[in-house]
C-alpha cells in the first residue's frame, strides 16, 4: 500500500473519498446485509453476525476509502494486494493493486462507482506511478465490466473461482513502461 496512508480526502464533483468513521458502521453494516450487493459475491452475511462482528470504527486500515455523498456513507473503495496465491495476476510474483468496490443499492445508477474509482485510481498513479492496478469480476457481472472498460481496465485472463467464471483485468498506470 502507498505510503502516508491514509491520504488526505479525495474531493471529487460530488463525492469526499476519507477515511472510515465510527459514524459509518450501520451503513457498513448495510451493506454487507445486502442481498442485492452481495449478489457476486457469495451472497449477503446475517445481520445479527455482522452486528457482533463488525467494528466500531469498520475499515479502518490502510487502502480502504469510505465513499461520502453530503457527509453520509455510501460506499466503499479497497485497494488491497492480490495475493501471489490467488488465481490472476499480471506479474509473476503477483502482489498486484487490486481494486474493489461496493455501494449501497440506492446509490447504483447515479455514476458514484465510476466517479470514485476513478478518482482514487488517479490518486494511485500519482502516488506509485508505473504501477498496475488489477480489477477482478464474474463475468456474469454485467455492470462492473461495464465499469471495468470505462475505467480503462483491459482483458488479462478469464479463470474459475468461487464457482464462477471470473475476470481479470488491468488498468496500467500512466509512466508504466510497456514490457512485462
Amino acid at each position: 500500500m502507498p505510503p502516508g496512508w491514509p491520504p488526505a480526502p479525495l474531493r471529487t464533483e460530488r463525492l469526499v473519498l476519507r477515511g472510515a468513521e465510527a459514524r459509518d458502521r450501520v451503513a457498513f453494516i448495510e451493506m454487507f446485509a445486502s442481498p442485492e450487493v452481495g449478489t457476486y459475491l457469495g451472497g449477503a452475511r446475517p445481520r445479527d453476525e455482522l452486528e457482533r462482528a463488525v467494528p466500531e470504527v469498520p475499515g479502518r486500515r490502510p487502502g480502504v476509502f469510505v465513499i461520502d455523498l453530503r457527509g453520509a456513507m455510501i460506499g466503499m473503495i479497497t485497494l488491497d494486494q492480490r495475493g501471489a496465491e490467488r488465481p490472476g495476476h499480471v506479474r509473476p510474483e503477483g502482489e498486484e493493486a487490486e481494486l474493489g468496490y461496493l455501494l449501497l443499492p440506492e446509490a447504483w445508477g447515479h455514476g458514484y462507482a465510476a466517479e470514485a474509482c476513478a478518482a482514487v485510481l488517479d490518486w494511485f498513479a500519482d502516488v506509485l506511478p508505473g504501477e498496475p492496478v488489477v480489477l477482478c469480476t464474474q463475468t456474469a457481472n454485467e455492470r462492473a465490466m461495464r465499469l471495468a472498460a470505462k475505467l480503462g481496465f483491459t482483458e488479462v485472463e478469464r479463470f474459475e473461482d468461487y464457482g464462477a467464471e471470473q475476470w481479470l483485468g488491468v488498468r496500467e498506470s500512466r509512466n508504466m513502461s510497456s514490457s512485462r
